[in-house]
Formats: structure tokens, C-alpha cells, sequence
């Protein structure tokens, strides 16, 4: 039997690593943008075309390469920061000139234009699915200029299942974000389809996060600062106002890398406890530097998830650093104790006289013999004389003695109503519904007792009728007359424009004054929350998962827009509201489940009432 197992040819090969590192076209741009860092770059220009799918252009002033390092960079295991297996254990850059360069000349065609400094001329190098087309020398500007087009032309499954432009935009958004974050000394710009999205000068952290998130971020972050011989750790902090529903503005950084560690995360929202709400996540900017040996971060391709080595410990510096910057700037409540609040309780000696207490009565008070505070009006004093009748007033009851008033037949009391409609009566007015602990509506049924949850029930109810008014245009706006504005980053405008035709579909009247600032004008007639903060939170929602399909996504937004006005736990109902609410209910198309896919009707069959007897 001949040999069956046999090498794989480099270009195979290539393919199987690029569907490892590059997963999208975001995946192009954190590896290119984290080369220009490491090569030194003080400018670094994103250029993106239909995100990603046609083009993608990274340009930089870092050092740029040689014609030798040039072509090198893009061979499989090619690198410039590890020369034996310890350096594995003490890397501190991102990833220089060759870690992803030949996964994505395997996906896609890649020109490179790089120079050195001390080069009088760079050099060019054309590839395509791993084969090297041209190289020659050029005359170009010091740095690099890579331009990744017709991203997975040779694998038209992957290409295939990329999703819609906007998502994928998102996700390039995100990975600028989180590189722009980490080096707030580098100047970044990120164009789409000849658009400006974000041009963010070199400032320190707090400025950068302003520049990326919006300048109304300044006046809520709060600074951390905690220097211990296992950690430092360092950042920013938002104040409980501006949390969110939906997760967005999370971010850890281990030496200058952004990674994801839900154990920590565990220990910002413990430091927030009883400061927010359940569903609210704080927003936060954490930067931990540590002895790069006391940490693993190959344990996941792209670098976004580490190990340290004593984890325990630093859960616990965080969760104390957090708690003190929240108790340093009064944001957790505390005691006030030099407020004198003792009560003063006369002391009892010996020698006093006890004496009963009195009581002092008029015996001969009669409130009879008071006049009232009020009095009637008075009629006797009126002078009759004074008033002249008008001329010819006999002719205003002229005729009426022609006229002859027969009564009316009136039935007696007891024949209004039947004892037949009285009973009837009583049926139909019988109220057999009613509300435990303003959270739920008890009705009873043939087969037992049925049990809605009031708030979400109307929340599939105001679903169904937010969808059909995104679907038919018909939102009813009601003018404010103090319009707000509403600050929004460049991520969150870009997301906006979007979605605002369904928005202003639903009563919203949006216009944009200025750069980034949304004028609220209107609003739906019967939303009962913030205009402004419910804006924000369908803004989030889409940012962190935006539908491909156009009808998703006016689900999500009526969804969103159905969570943010539906009544909530607690309130009391009227009988006519509660019945009003299940005629509602039923006839919605799905009345079992609310929007975001939770029941909402629960029958307690008979059976089970019996058995507990």
C-alpha cells in the first residue's frame, strides 16, 4: 500500500494559517496598524474601501524596510522580535514584518512601497495568493505603504460569508479603537469610501479618549492609579450616570495590547455594586503593566485573551484601586461624621417634683353659639328698583298659554331593569382579573389559573406597533419645546446615519448641529423615557451587533424602542388597564413570548392547584 500522508504545499498551507489569524477585514487592519507601531511610526493613515472587501491601506512613517526584509516579511515564520524560545516568554511588541504578512498575501493581493531613511530608493514588491509577481525599486516616501485588495479572492466561501458592510465597518471601528487607545502618543486617521470617520492627534490618555468617544466623556471619567510590585495599573473610569445597557466602552490593555478577561471584568462590576443597576455596565479604560515572563499571550490567535500568572492577585489590586478612586471622588456615599447628631435627653435627679400633666378645658364652651366661618350670600339688601326691565318683555312668554306640557312617561323605579338585565349586567361588568405585587395579572381560565407578566406583555405589545409604524412610516412626533442635544462620537454618527431613516420613521425629528451633535427636535407621542438616553442605548445596541437583513433591523430598533417604554415593575393597574392590556396582548401575532424572546404568559393548571390541598 503506498504512503498516504504527505506534506502540504505552501500555498495550502498559507491558506489554513490565514483562517486562523485573518477571520475578516478587521483582522487586516489590527495586524498592519500594529506592524506600523512597532516600526516606529508617529503617523499612521487608514484608508478603507467598501470596508474592506475592495481595499484596505495602511500607510506610516515608521522605519520602513529593506528590499531583503521586504521580501522576507512575507514568508511563513518570518520574524524580527524571536530569535530562540525564551524570547516567547518576554515579548513586548506587537508584531513586527512578517507574523501575519503571509497569511494575508495567502487571502488576498498585496503590494508593499517601503523605504528606509538612510535609502536613497524603497522598494515594491506585487503578490498574490503567496506568489510573488514583481519586485523592483521605486521612489517612494520613508516608511510603509501596504494596500490589501480583493480580500479572500482565492476562497470565495470565506468571501461569501462576510457580512454586511456596516457590520463589517463596526468591527474595523472596534480595532482602531482599541489600538488608538493604547498609543495615545501616535496620530491616527481612519477614512471610509473617501469619508473622515476619526483624525486623532498624539495627546495623553484622557484626550485620546475624548477624541474617540466624544469630549462630553472628560467631565465623567475618574482616574485610577495603583503601583504594586506584581501590577501597576493605571486608566480611566466612567461615574455610574454614564453606563450603559449594552457593552461598548470596556476596555483592559496589558502592555499596550488590548485583551478580554472576564474574570477582571467580574471585578469592576463587584466595585459597582449598588451603584448601578443590574442591566447598566460601567464604562472603563484600564492599563496593566507587568513583567511580560508573568503572563502567556499565545494562547489564542489573535493575541485577545492572556494568562497571569497570579490572577487571584490581581483581581483583588483592581477591585481595591476602583473602590478607592470611586470613594476618593465621591462617588460611593459615605458618613458624614462630623455632623453633630446626637439627641439631647434631659437627665431626671432625685429632688425633682413628679407632677402629672393637665389638661385645659373650657366647661363652658358651646360650639353651637359660634357662627360659622362662612355665610351665605345674603339677598335681602337687594334692590329690586334698581334694575330696568327690557322694553317689550311681555312678548317673551307670549303663546304659552297655547302651548300644553303633557308629563312624560316615565317607568317606575323597580321597571328600569329587569331582574334578567341585572343579572346580565352583572356578568359582563364582573371583573375577573386582577394584579399580584403590581407585577403580575392573574385571570382564571377553563383549564386553571393564567398568569401574564404585565411588563412584558406590553413590551410585545409596543413591539408589534413600534414595527408596524417603522414598516408604514406613520410615527406620530410630538414637538419639544426645549429641543436637547446630544453629543455623539464619530463611531456612534457613523452608526447613527445607518439607521435614522427607521428611527425618524417611529416620531423622531433629528437634525445634526454641528460636527457630532444631534439636535433632538421631536419624539415620538407616547415614549415615556428620556428622548436622548434611549437614542443612546439603540445607538449601543447596534454598535455592538448590527443586523445584515433590513428587517432585523427594525426589530432591533423597535425592540429597543418597546424596552425603553414599557411600563414597568411596580406600577398599579386599574381593572380597566389590566383587561385593556390582555385584549391587547391577544391579539398581537405572538403573545406568548416578549420581544426579546422571554415568556410572558404562564397557566397554572387545576391539577396542580389541586395537589396542594
Amino acid at each position: 500500500m503506498a504512503d498516504i500522508i504527505k506534506l502540504l504545499p505552501d500555498s495550502v498551507a498559507n491558506q489554513i494559517a490565514a483562517g486562523e489569524v485573518i477571520q475578516r477585514p478587521a483582522s487586516v487592519v489590527k495586524e498592519l496598524v500594529e506592524n506600523a507601531i512597532d516600526a516606529g511610526s508617529t503617523s499612521i493613515g487608514i484608508y478603507i474601501k467598501d470596508a474592506g472587501r475592495t481595499s484596505i491601506q495602511i500607510i506610516d512613517n515608521g522605519c520602513g524596510m529593506s528590499a531583503t526584509d521586504a521580501r522576507m516579511s512575507f514568508e511563513r515564520h518570518a520574524t524580527s522580535k524571536i530569535r530562540d524560545a525564551r524570547d516567547l516568554f518576554s515579548i513586548r511588541t506587537l508584531g513586527f514584518r512578517g507574523e501575519a504578512l503571509a497569511s494575508i498575501a495567502a487571502v488576498a493581493e498585496v503590494k508593499l512601497r517601503s523605504k528606509r531613511m538612510e535609502d536613497e530608493l524603497g522598494t515594491e514588491i506585487d503578490m498574490a495568493a503567496t506568489q510573488v509577481i514583481q519586485q523592483e525599486p521605486v521612489n517612494c516616501p520613508n516608511g510603509s505603504n501596504f494596500l490589501v485588495r480583493n480580500l479572500f479572492f482565492n476562497t470565495p466561501a470565506r468571501r461569501k460569508f462576510l457580512k454586511a458592510n456596516t457590520t463589517e465597518l463596526k468591527h474595523i471601528i472596534n480595532e482602531f479603537q482599541r489600538v488608538a487607545l493604547t498609543h495615545p502618543e501616535i496620530e491616527f486617521t481612519l477614512h471610509h469610501n473617501n469619508s473622515e470617520i476619526y483624525n486623532v492627534p498624539f495627546s495623553n490618555f484622557r484626550h485620546r479618549i475624548c477624541n474617540v468617544f466624544g469630549k462630553s466623556m472628560n467631565q465623567h471619567l475618574v482616574p485610577i492609579n495603583a503601583d504594586t510590585s506584581i501590577v501597576k495599573v493605571s486608566g480611566l473610569i466612567g461615574k455610574p450616570e454614564i453606563a450603559k445597557k449594552s457593552p461598548g466602552e470596556q476596555f483592559f490593555f496589558v502592555n499596550h495590547r488590548y485583551i478580554r478577561h472576564p474574570f477582571l471584568h467580574k471585578a469592576v462590576m463587584k466595585a459597582y455594586d449598588q451603584l448601578l443597576p443590574s442591566d447598566s455596565i460601567p464604562s472603563y479604560f484600564i492599563y496593566f503593566e507587568l513583567d511580560p515572563e508573568a503572563i502567556d499571550i499565545n494562547i489564542h490567535p489573535t493575541k485577545t485573551e492572556v494568562k497571569f500568572e497570579d490572577e487571584r492577585s490581581i483581581y483583588q489590586i483592581l477591585l481595591a484601586s476602583l473602590k478607592e478612586a470611586l470613594g476618593k471622588f465621591n462617588i460611593i456615599p459615605t458618613l458624614d461624621f462630623t455632623i453633630d447628631t446626637s439627641i439631647d435627653i434631659p437627665v431626671m435627679r432625685n429632688d425633682d417634683e413628679i407632677r402629672m400633666p393637665t389638661i385645659d378645658i373650657n366647661p363652658d364652651y358651646n360650639p353651637f353659639d359660634e357662627k360659622p366661618a362662612y355665610s351665605r350670600p345674603s339677598y335681602s339688601s337687594f334692590d329690586r328698583s334698581s334694575v330696568t326691565p327690557p322694553d317689550n318683555w311681555e312678548k317673551l312668554y307670549s303663546g304659552l298659554e297655547s302651548q300644553s306640557f303633557e308629563p312624560r312617561n316615565i317607568p317606575e323605579p323597580e321597571t328600569l331593569y329587569k331582574d334578567e338585565d341585572i343579572e346580565e349586567k352583572a356578568e359582563t361588568s364582573n371583573i375577573n382579573t386582577f394584579q399580584l405585587k403590581n407585577r403580575y395579572i392573574l385571570t382564571p381560565v377553563k383549564s386553571g389559573l393564567m398568569i401574564i407578566d404585565q411588563r412584558r406583555a406590553h413590551e410585545r405589545i409596543l413591539f408589534e406597533r413600534y414595527l408596524s409604524m417603522i414598516s408604514n412610516r406613520q410615527g406620530v412626533v410630538q414637538r419639544s419645546l426645549f429641543p436637547e442635544t446630544l453629543e455623539l462620537g464619530n463611531a456612534e454618527t457613523n452608526c447613527l446615519m445607518e439607521i435614522i431613516d427607521d428611527i425618524r420613521a417611529l416620531g423622531f425629528d433629528l437634525d445634526f448641529n454641528g460636527e457630532n451633535k444631534l439636535q433632538v427636535n421631536g419624539y415620538p407621542s407616547d415614549l415615556t423615557s428620556s428622548p436622548t438616553a434611549l437614542l443612546r442605548d439603540i445607538i449601543a445596541a447596534f454598535m455592538n451587533e448590527t443586523p445584515d437583513i433590513e428587517g432585523e433591523q427594525r426589530e432591533q430598533i423597535a425592540r429597543e424602542m418597546a424596552m425603553a417604554s414599557a411600563i414597568p415593575y411596580g406600577k398599579n393597574l386599574t381593572h380597566e388597564e389590566m383587561r385593556e392590556l390582555v385584549d391587547h396582548l391577544f391579539a398581537c401575532s405572538m403573545p406568548n413570548f416578549s420581544p426579546t424572546g422571554k415568556a410572558i404568559i404562564n397557566i397554572l393548571n387545576l391539577d396542580e392547584i389541586e395537589k396542594r390541598f
